[in-house]
C-alpha cells in the first residue's frame, strides 16, 4: 500500500472486462465432491514448533506481533472493535492481524493471545448486524473485500479450537448468504482489490463445503462460483499475450493504478494471485488452471521475483531490478499461496519457492528481535535510514526501508503475522491414507490422526536450513508411511531408519531410494516407533541476475555481502509516517503507550558495500555447531536472524569497483567492461541474507585468473 496516495481505494474499480449479471440457472452446480488436494492439510494446532522456529515464534509473541492488540491503534482502537481507528475504507486491518494471530496463538498454544483472538471474535460476531453483515460499514459502504482474510482466521479458529463452531459457523453462515445475494446484484464487490484476491474467500467456502456443510451445499458452491464469474481472473493475465514479461518502468504509456492491468501487476495482489487457479479448479474441474497456475508462478518468480524468493513491486511490479523493493506483505502472501499450491497439486518447486520466502525475503525485513520490520526490501541495501528526496521507487515513500513499527504505511503491521505461523501449520501434511508428509522441512513436533485412524506422534530436531541433518523421533499406534521431501537443489542424500522393535537400522541413500518426481517425496514405511535420520548434501549454486550479476546460495538460503552493521535506535515515528489515521484519543496520549522495545532503527554498513567478486573463488564454511539441548538436540543462537548469529557463511576474493548512487541507494551495477577494481583485491565474506538487515545480494562479478 501507498503511503503517498493512500492506495487510493478511489481507484479500487478499476475493471478488465465487463460485470454481467448471471442468472441463478447459471451458477448452480452439480458437485459431490471438490477435487482432493495432494496432499491435505492438517489442522491448526496439531504442529507445534521446535528449536529455531520455535524460539523466533516466541519472540513474535513477544514482539510487535504479539502486542499490536495492546497499543497499535489500528487493532486496539479499531473500527471493528468500536473504535475509530484504520488505514484504509477497505477496513482491512483487523482481518488482516486475526489471519496471522489464530495461528501463532495456537501454534504456539499461547494463553495470551488466545485470549486476544478470543475477545476480537467475540466482539464481532456479538456485534454482526441483522441482515449477516460483518464488520463496521453501513449499509451503503460495503464492500465483501476485507471480508476475506477475516473468514480465513474463523476458519482457522474452528480448526484449531472446535469448540468454538457453535458460535463460528452460524455467522459464517448468515454472512455467506448475504454475500451471495450481494455478488449476484453486483453490490460491494466492484472495486478490483475483491475482485483479484477472491480465491481467500473460495478457500473458505471450500472448507465449510468439505468440513461443515450445513444444508444448503448449493449455496456455498452458487457462492464460489459467482465469485468466480465476476472476479478477474488470473488464468486470463497468465497467457503468453497478455503477462508482462518486461519490466514494467520500459513500458509507455506508464502503467498506472487507473490502467486495466494493474490489479494484475500489484505486487501483493500478484503474490496472492498464484494460488488462484489450483483454488478454482478444485470445484470447477477446469484441468487448463492447473497449467495456467504453473506458467503464472513460473513468470512471476522469474521476470518479477526478486533473489530471496519474493516479488518484486514497490508496489508495482518492477522486473528484476537490484534497487527495487519488494514489500512484506508481498512476502508473506508468497509464502502462503506457495504452500498451497504444494498442498493442492503437489509440485515439488512450489515447496522450494515456499521455503526461500520463508527462509530468507522473511526474516530480513524484521530486526532479530521481532519489533521492528521494514516496508520495503531491497536487495542491493547497504543503509536503511529515510530516503529524502527522489527515491527509485514506483510510489512508496521515503521511510520504506527504514525498521520501525508501521514504516511507511501500516498494511505490513497487521498484515505480517501470518507468515511463519501459516509457514508452521502447512509445514507437514497428510499424505493419503495412512501416510505423513514433512513438506516444508524445519524444526516441529507433529501429533495427529491419519485418516486410516493411525495417531501419529512425531518431532523433527534439525537446525535445517542452517544445517542439513534432520532426525525423527516417533510412535504410532499402527504402522504407517512417513513422506520426506527431497529439496530440488539436493545433490545426494542418506537415510538411516532404526526402529525400537530391535530389529537392524536400514540404511538408504540417494542410489537406492527415489523421490517421487513429481512432489520430491521420498516414501518410508515404519514400524509403531523408531527414528529417521535424514541428511543432505549440496554445493553452492549461483543464479544469473542479468548483466553479469549473481547471487550466490548454499541450500535454501541466500548469500549476501556483509557490509558490516551498525545500529541506531531513534524515536518511533508511527504518527508521522502517515498522515491518514484517525485517532479517537490524542497523540500524546497514544505515545505514552507505546512500549520500550518498539522502536525504529537507522541501520548503516561499516565497510564497503561497492564490491565485484570472482565466482570462481566462493568458497562455504560453517562454524562449530556442537552444543546441545537437554535432550542432546543440536541448537542455534537465540535469535538466529541476528548479526552473525547463523553458523554458516561464504567467502570469495573480491574488490571495490566504481559504483555510483542513483535516487539514494546503489544504482544497477554498472556494466561489465566499466568493471575496474579501484583497491586491493581481498577475502569478502557473505552470510544469510535474513541475518544481514544490510546487504548486497546481487554482486557483479570480475575475474582475477592470472593476478597475483
Amino acid at each position: 500500500m501507498d503511503s503517498n496516495n493512500q492506495r487510493n481505494e478511489r481507484h479500487g474499480n478499476v475493471r478488465t472486462r465487463q460485470q454481467q449479471r448471471v442468472p441463478k440457472s447459471k451458477v448452480g452446480l452439480c458437485i459431490t465432491l471438490l477435487n482432493a488436494f495432494t496432499f491435505a492439510p492438517l489442522a491448526l494446532g496439531s504442529i507445534r514448533p521446535l528449536g529455531w522456529l520455535g524460539d523466533q515464534m516466541h519472540l513474535m509473541s513477544n514482539g510487535l506481533a504479539g502486542h499490536e492488540y495492546d497499543f497499535y491503534p489500528i487493532i486496539s482502537d479499531s473500527k471493528w472493535l468500536g473504535g475509530q481507528s484504520e488505514y484504509s475504507e477497505l477496513n482491512e486491518g483487523i482481518p488482516y492481524w486475526l489471519n496471522g494471530l489464530v495461528p501463532l496463538a495456537y501454534g504456539l498454544d499461547d494463553d495470551r493471545l488466545k485470549r486476544q483472538t478470543g475477545q476480537v471474535v467475540d466482539y464481532i460476531l456479538h456485534h454482526q448486524q441483522s441482515d449477516g453483515w460483518l464488520g463496521p460499514e453501513a449499509p451503503a459502504d460495503r464492500d465483501i473485500y476485507a471480508r476475506f482474510p477475516l473468514c480465513l482466521a474463523l476458519m482457522q479458529l474452528v480448526e484449531a479450537d472446535p469448540r468454538t463452531a457453535s458460535q463460528v459457523l452460524p455467522a459464517l453462515y448468515k454472512f455467506i448468504s448475504l454475500m451471495h445475494t450481494m455478488v449476484a446484484k453486483n453490490i460491494g464487490y466492484d472495486q478490483f482489490w475483491g475482485r483479484v484476491r477472491y480465491p481467500d474467500m473460495i478457500i473458505t467456502l471450500q472448507w465449510l463445503y468439505e468440513k461443515h456443510p450445513g444444508t444448503d451445499t448449493s449455496r456455498l458452491l452458487e457462492t464460489m462460483s459467482l465469485l468466480n464469474q465476476r472476479g478477474l481472473h488470473w488464468a486470463d493475465y497468465y497467457t503468453r499475450a497478455n503477462f508482462i514479461f518486461k519490466d514494467l518502468d520500459t513500458i509507455q504509456p506508464p502503467i498506472t493504478d487507473r490502467s486495466p492491468v494493474f490489479p494484475h501487476v500489484h505486487a501483493v495482489n500478484a503474490a496472492q494471485g498464484m494460488k488462484a487457479g489450483a483454488a478454482i479448479y478444485r470445484f470447477s474441474n477446469d484441468d487448463s488452471l492447473l497449467e495456467s497456475t504453473r506458467n503464472g508462478v513460473n513468470w512471476t518468480l522469474s521476470f518479477h521475483g526478486d533473489p530471496a524468493g519474493s516479488v518484486t513491486g514497490d508496489e508495482r511490479e518492477s522486473g528484476r531490478a537490484p534497487n527495487r523493493g519488494s514489500e512484506l506483505c508481498t512476502a508473506v502472501e508468497t509464502m502462503y499461496s506457495l504452500s498451497y499450491l504444494y498442498q493442492a497439486m503437489g509440485d515439488r518447486q512450489f515447496a522450494d519457492h515456499c521455503e526461500r520466502a520463508a527462509f530468507n525475503a522473511l526474516p530480513v525485513m524484521f530486526t532479530s528481535d521481532l519489533w521492528a520490520h521494514q516496508y520495503l526490501v531491497v536487495p542491493n541495501q547497504p543503509y536503511t535510514y529515510p530516503l529524502n528526496g527522489p527515491n527509485p521507487f514506483w510510489n512508496t515513500g521515503d521511510q520504506s526501508v527504514l525498521y520501525g513499527t508501521s514504516p511507511n504505511y501500516p498494511c505490513c503491521t497487521v498484515n505480517m503475522p501470518q507468515g511463519l505461523p501459516k509457514f508452521l501449520s502447512n509445514s507437514f501434511v497428510q499424505a493419503g491414507n495412512n501416510g505423513l508428509g514433512h513438506a516444508l522441512l524445519s524444526p516441529a513436533r507433529v501429533n495427529t490422526t491419519l485418516p486410516s485412524g493411525t495417531q501419529v506422534t512425531l518431532s523433527c530436531n534439525t537446525t535445517y536450513p542452517f544445517g542439513d541433518i534432520l532426525r525423527y523421533t516417533f510412535t504410532a499406534s499402527a504402522p504407517f508411511t512417513l513422506n520426506l521431501r527431497v529439496p530440488s537443489w539436493v545433490t545426494i542424500y542418506e537415510i538411516i531408519i532404526s526402529s525400537y522393535s530391535g530389529s537392524s537400522p536400514k540404511t538408504y541413500d540417494s542410489s537406492s531410494l527415489f523421490p517421487d518426481p513429481h512432489t520430491g517425496m521420498l516414501s518410508l514405511s515404519l514400524l509403531e516407533s523408531g527414528t529417521v535420520e535424514y541428511k543432505l548434501h549440496t554445493s553452492i549454486r549461483t543464479e544469473d541476475r542479468g548483466n553479469s550479476t549473481i547471487s550466490i546460495y548454499h541450500g535454501a538460503l541466500l548469500y549476501a555481502l556483509d557490509v558490516g552493521y551498525s545500529d541506531t535506535i531513534i524515536s518511533n515515528t508511527i504518527y508521522t509516517s502517515s498522515t491518514i489515521y484517525t485517532f479517537n484519543s490524542d497523540n500524546e496520549t497514544l505515545l505514552n503507550d507505546i512500549p520500550n522495545q518498539a522502536h525504529d532503527h537507522l541501520i548503516v554498513n561499516t565497510k564497503p558495500w561497492n564490491i565485484a567478486i570472482d565466482p570462481s573463488t566462493l568458497s562455504y564454511h560453517t562454524k562449530n555447531t556442537s552444543s546441545v539441548d537437554d535432550n542432546n538436540h543440536a541448537t542455534l543462537p537465540n535469535p538466529i536472524w541476528a548479526y552473525e548469529a547463523p553458523p554458516s557463511y561464504i567467502t570469495a576474493q573480491g574488490c571495490e569497483i566504481e559504483w555510483g548512487i542513483e535516487k539514494g541507494l546503489p544504482a544497477p551495477p554498472p556494466l561489465k567492461e566499466e568493471r575496474k577494481c579501484i583497491g586491493d583485491v581481498r577475502e569478502v565474506v557473505l552470510r544469510p541474507y535474513g541475518s544481514l538487515k544490510v546487504h548486497m545480494a546481487v554482486l557483479p562479478t570480475v575475474s582475477f585468473e592470472g593476478e597475483e
